[in-house]
C-alpha cells in the first residue's frame, strides 16, 4: 500500500499549495474575491473528504467457515475470537491503527427493553401487561417472573422450524447477562474501550451470547498487518444464520462495501444456504466485486488431488450464480499458525508440524495465498486511485488552470497603463455579463431539471410501494394472507401445553417465515429498485450537462479571442471533460447512508388478548351445546376455533403494521435519501461546470482602480504574481506526475 500512501501525501501537498495561493491573490486586490472564496471552500473540503474515505471489505460466509481466522491471518495476529459460531450476531469492524484497541458500543436501556417487549408479544405464562406499563429488565420482580415463565416453556416451544426460537433465546440471554452488564449499560449508548494489554478482554463480550446480546457495534483497532488505516475489514455473522434479522444486518453492511470476500469451508463445500445467500446478493446487484475463498482444512483432505477436486466442484456450482468466479484456495489457519510459530502452544505447534509434512498441500496453499494477496492489493489500489482521480485530482486541476489564467490576465493588465487597462476592462465587462447570464441559465436549468427529476422519482417510488399497483406490498400482503397453518399438527401441543403456549408457537413460526421472506425476497428487490433509480439520476443529469459543457467551451473560446484581440495573452488549455464522481463517493461526501430496508414490525399484546377473549366465547358455546345436549364435533373444538381467530387477528395486525412501516419508509426514502441525493448530484454538476469559467468572470476592476489611483506597487505586485506563477507551475507539474502514476498503476 506504500504507493497509495505516497500519492495521497502528494495530493494533500498539491491541495495545500493551491490553498496557499488564495491569501496572496487577496493581498493584491486588497479584498476578498468570491471566485477564490468558492475555490478555497472546495480545497478545504478535499482534506476532510480524503480523511473520511474508507474502503470497506465485508468477509461473509456460513457459520464455522473460518471468517474470523481469515481476518486474523490478514492482520497477522490472533485478534478476533475464533470459533465464535452463532454468537457473531453483529458486524465486527477492523482497521489498522497505531495502537491496539477494542471499542464496544452498548445498547441503551430503552433499546434493550424495546427488544424484550417485542419478544414478549404472545409470550405464554407471563402475566399480561399494558403497552403503557411495558416490561423493564431493571425491575427485579419482572426479571424473576420472566425467568420462571421461560423455565416453564416446553422443548417444543423453544424450537421454531428446527432451530432454537430466536425470541425466547434472546430473552434468556438478556436475563443471564444482566448482572454482569448492568453497571455498564446506561440510558444512552455507552462506548467501552479495551486498550493494549486489556484488548483481549473484549472477547468476553463478543464470545458470550449472554453479553453479546447487549452490544450494538464492535470496532477493533489493530497495530499489525499491512493494511492502511482507511481500509475497514468486517467480520459478518454467518450467512446461514437461523435468525433472518441477522441476515438483514449483513445486508445493511454489504450496501456500504466496495468488496466482498466470501469464505467457504473445504469441510462442507458449497451448501444450499450458500446458494440462497449468494442469490440474494445477486438480486441486490452487488456481485461485481466478490472474491471467493475456499478455506482449506488440511485434516479433511487426503491429498492435493482431493482438495483440487473440491475446488473444481465449488467453481462449477458458483458459475451458475456468477460466471467465471474469482476463487482462491488456501488455509487461513495454516497461515496464522506460521506467523506465530515460535509462540504457538504445543498442541497447535504439533498441528503446524503435521501440516508442513503435507508438502504439496502446504505449497499449494502458499501459492494461492500469494495470488490472493496480490489480487486484493491490486483491487484496493485500483479502487482508491479511482476515488482519488474522480473526486479530487481533476477538481484540483481545473482550479489550478483557473488560477493560472487569473495570474496571466493580471500580469498583462499590470503591464498596461491605466487607460489601456480600463479599455480592456470595458471590453471584458460585456462578455463577462454574458458568462454570468450563462451561469444563471445553467443554475436555473439544473434547478428546473431537479424539480422534474424529483417529480418523476416521486411517482416511481409511490408506484413501487403502492399496495394496488406495485408488486412489493402486494406480494407481502399475499404472503401474509396465504400463509398456511396446519391446525391438526398443533392438537397435541394444545393438550400438553395449552392454548396460550400453542398460540405463541404459531406466532413464532409465522414471524420467522415472514422475516425470512422479507430478508430473502423483499429487501433485495428494494435495493435493486433504489440502485436503478440512482443510475437513472446520474445518467439523466449527465445528459442535461453535456450541451452546457459545449456552451461553456464556446464561451471560453470567445473570451480567449477577445483577450487576444485586446493584446492580452490567454491560456489555451482545454478543460477536462466533466465526469461526475460515482454515487457512492457523492453519498460519502455528504454523509448520506443507504436506507436500511429491514421492516421493524411492531406487534402488540392485543392479538393475544383478543384470542383469549375468543377462546372464552367458544368455550361458553361449547358448554351451552352440552347443556342442550347438542353434539360437540371434537374435544378441542373451541381451542381450534379460537386459534383460527387468533391467527386471523395476527395476520390483520401484521398487514396493518407492514403497510404503516412501508408508508413511513416510502416517505423517508423520498425526502431523506433520494431527493437529497438528487440535490447533491445536481450541485456537484453545477460546481463542475462553474469551475470551468470561475476565473474568467473574476472582477478585475479593483486592480485597475488601484493602478489608476497609483495605489498599487507595480513592482511588488509583479513579484508576487511571479511567485504565484511559479507555485502554480509546480502544482501543474505535480498534478501531471500524479495522474501519470495513477494511470500506470491502474492498468
Amino acid at each position: 500500500m506504500d504507493t497509495y500512501t505516497s500519492l495521497k501525501k502528494e495530493l494533500l501537498e498539491i491541495n495545500q499549495k493551491v490553498n496557499s495561493l488564495f491569501p496572496k491573490a487577496q493581498s493584491i486586490t486588497g479584498r476578498a474575491d468570491h471566485t477564490f472564496g468558492d475555490w478555497q471552500k472546495t480545497c478545504s473540503g478535499i482534506n476532510k473528504q480524503i480523511a473520511d474515505e474508507i474502503i470497506r471489505i465485508a468477509v461473509v460466509g456460513p457459520i464455522k467457515s473460518g471468517k474470523s481466522t481469515f481476518i486474523n491471518a490478514l492482520f497477522k495476529g490472533d485478534y478476533l475470537k475464533r470459533g465464535a459460531g452463532v454468537v457473531t450476531s453483529i458486524v465486527t469492524r477492523v482497521r489498522r491503527r497505531e495502537f491496539l484497541k477494542a471499542k464496544l458500543l452498548f445498547k441503551s436501556w430503552s433499546e434493550i427493553n424495546s427488544d424484550m417487549r417485542q419478544a414478549l408479544v404472545m409470550f405464554p405464562v407471563l402475566n399480561q401487561r399494558s403497552e403503557n406499563d411495558g416490561f423493564d429488565i431493571r425491575r427485579q420482580k419482572e426479571r424473576a417472573d420472566l425467568q420462571k415463565a421461560i423455565d416453564a416453556l416446553s422443548a417444543e416451544q423453544l424450537i421454531t422450524k428446527g432451530v432454537l426460537n430466536a425470541g425466547s433465546m434472546q430473552l434468556s440471554f438478556y436475563l443471564k447477562g444482566y448482572e454482569r452488564i448492568k453497571e455498564i449499560v446506561s440510558s444512552d449508548n455507552v462506548v467501552q474501550q479495551y486498550k493494549d494489554d486489556r484488548f483481549k478482554e473484549h472477547r468476553a463480550f463478543v464470545g458470550d451470547e449472554t453479553l453479546a446480546v447487549y452490544l450494538k457495534d464492535v470496532q477493533l483497532e489493530i497495530n499489525s498487518g499491512e493494511f492502511d488505516g482507511d481500509i475497514e475489514i468486517a467480520d459478518c455473522q454467518g450467512s446461514d444464520a437461523p435468525n433472518p434479522l441477522h441476515i438483514a444486518m449483513i445486508q445493511d453492511y454489504l450496501l456500504l462495501t466496495h468488496f466482498i470476500a466470501y469464505v467457504i469451508s473445504s469441510r462442507t463445500g458449497l451448501r444450499e444456504a450458500d446458494i440462497k445467500f449468494l442469490s440474494m446478493i445477486k438480486k441486490m446487484g452487488i456481485m461485481h466485486n466478490i472474491m471467493f475463498v475456499v478455506n482449506c482444512d488440511f485434516s479433511e483432505h487426503e491429498s492435493i488431488d482431493d482438495f483440487q477436486a473440491l475446488i473444481k466442484k465449488v467453481e462449477e456450482e458458483l458459475s451458475s450464480i456468477k460466471p467465471d468466479p474469482e476463487i482462491y484456495s488456501f488455509s487461513a489457519l495454516y497461515n496464522l499458525f506460521k506467523e506465530h510459530r515460535s509462540n504457538l502452544p504445543p498442541k497447535n505447534r504439533s498441528r503446524l508440524d503435521q501440516w508442513e509434512q503435507e508438502r504439496k498441500l502446504a505449497a499449494f496453499s502458499d501459492r494461492e495465498t500469494a495470488r490472493f494477496e496480490e489480487s486484493l492489493h491490486h483491487k484496493l489500489t485500483r479502487e482508491r486511485y479511482s476515488l482519488l482521480l474522480k473526486n479530487h485530482l481533476e477538481r484540483l486541476d481545473v482550479i489550478s488552470t483557473g488560477i493560472d489564467h487569473w495570474i496571466l490576465i493580471n500580469q498583462n493588465i499590470l503591464s498596461k497603463d491605466a487607460g489601456s487597462a480600463n479599455q480592456i476592462i470595458e471590453k471584458l465587462k460585456h462578455h463577462q455579463g454574458s458568462m454570468n447570464q450563462m451561469k444563471s441559465v445553467i443554475k436555473n436549468t439544473l434547478d428546473g431539471a431537479r424539480q422534474k427529476i424529483e417529480q418523476k422519482l416521486k411517482a416511481d417510488i409511490d408506484r413501487f410501494f403502492d399496495v394496488r399497483t406495485g408488486n412489493i406490498l402486494k406480494d407481502i400482503v399475499d404472503f401474509i394472507r396465504g400463509y398456511q397453518i396446519s391446525y391438526h399438527d398443533h392438537e397435541e401441543n394444545l393438550k400438553q401445553a395449552g392454548f396460550s403456549s400453542t398460540l405463541y408457537l404459531i406466532f413464532q413460526e409465522f414471524k420467522h417465515a415472514l422475516d425470512s421472506y422479507m430478508t430473502e425476497s423483499v429487501n433485495p428487490e428494494i435495493v435493486r429498485f433504489i440502485r436503478q433509480e440512482e443510475d437513472w439520476i446520474r445518467e439523466h443529469l449527465n445528459s442535461i450537462a453535456q450541451p452546457y459543457e459545449l456552451m461553456v467551451q464556446d464561451a471560453l473560446a470567445a473570451y480567449s479571442n477577445l483577450m487576444e484581440s485586446s493584446g492580452v495573452g490567454c491560456l489555451q488549455k482545454r478543460p477536462p471533460k466533466i465526469s461526475l464522481p460515482d454515487m457512492d463517493s457523492i453519498k460519502s461526501m455528504i454523509g448520506l447512508s443507504f436506507p436500511p430496508a429491514v421492516a421493524s414490525l411492531r406487534y402488540t399484546v392485543r392479538m393475544k388478548t383478543e384470542a383469549v377473549v375468543r377462546l372464552g366465547f367458544y368455550t361458553a358455546v361449547k358448554i351451552f351445546k352440552r347443556l342442550i345436549k347438542k353434539p360437540v364435533q371434537r374435544k378441542n373444538e373451541s381451542e381450534i376455533l379460537a386459534l383460527k381467530d387468533g391467527v386471523l387477528q395476527m395476520k390483520r395486525e401484521t398487514e396493518r403494521s407492514i403497510i404503516f412501516f412501508f408508508k413511513d419508509y416510502q416517505e423517508n426514502l423520498k425526502f431523506q435519501y433520494i431527493f437529497k441525493l438528487v440535490e447533491a448530484v445536481s450541485n456537484k454538476l453545477y460546481d463542475a461546470l462553474l469551475d470551468r469559467f470561475q476565473a474568467y468572470v473574476a472582477d478585475l476592476s479593483n486592480v485597475v482602480a488601484l493602478i489608476s489611483n497609483k495605489k498599487l506597487d507595480k513592482q511588488r505586485t509583479s513579484e508576487l504574481l511571479k511567485e504565484m506563477e511559479q507555485i502554480s507551475q509546480e502544482i501543474s507539474q505535480k498534478i501531471t506526475a500524479v495522474r501519470k502514476e495513477i494511470d500506470s498503476t491502474d492498468q
